[in-house]
């Protein structure tokens, strides 16, 4: 809707799909959502749906008379990283009841599947145990690629608060690579 409208003073173009006309997110917004859902942990397989709770989001924002966001794409992004979080605050919940029904049961090993290089995968468990406010600002900063002033208003801090999460995060990053020896 809010991106249709702009579309409409277009014209439409013989062959146009009508469902294009309502999504709120284009297609390079939604390959951003999707990345920083990926990147904040959430599976391939939940990547669909968390794109669907986006364009929900900024739905039912348009719906209930609040203005559009100033940036679409930013505000998108944001409310992907937020997503992820959720998406770990609940794996953790379900860990924590998994471990307490079963003591004995091993811990299961993270899924490789695919040809990673060690630096990404190590990257990639360093993002899992940065704590969510970190990890966010990270993701939002380094793969959404957004500048510190428009993370600080998307999330409602101030821009020192990104600044000094931003800082703390690479640090323990960097802290954990050499530790791996990886770099």
């Amino acid at each position: 809707m809010l991106r249709g409208r702009a579309r409409r003073g277009r014209g439409t173009h013989a062959g146009d799909d009508p469902q294009s006309e309502a999504d709120p997110l284009d297609a390079a917004q939604e390959r951003r959502v999707r990345a920083v859902l990926a990147l904040g942990g959430v599976p391939q397989a939940d990547l669909p749906d968390g794109v669907q709770q986006v364009r929900l989001r900024l739905l039912e924002r348009a719906a209930s008379g609040r203005e559009a966001p100033r940036d679409v794409s930013a505000w998108a992004a944001v409310v992907a990283s937020n997503l992820a979080m959720d998406w770990h605050r609940a794996k953790r919940r379900q860990e924590r009841l998994g471990e307490r029904l079963a003591a004995l049961r091993q811990p299961t090993a993270h899924p490789s599947g695919e040809d990673t290089s060690v630096l990404s995968a190590a990257v990639a468990q360093g993002l899992d145990e940065l704590p969510d406010a970190q990890r966010q600002v990270v993701v939002l900063r380094f793969y959404a690629d957004l500048p510190v002033r428009s993370i600080a208003e998307q999330l409602g801090v101030p821009e020192g608060t990104v600044k000094s999460r931003l800082h703390t995060a690479v640090r323990a990053l960097r802290a954990r690579l050499h530790e791996d020896e990886v770099v």
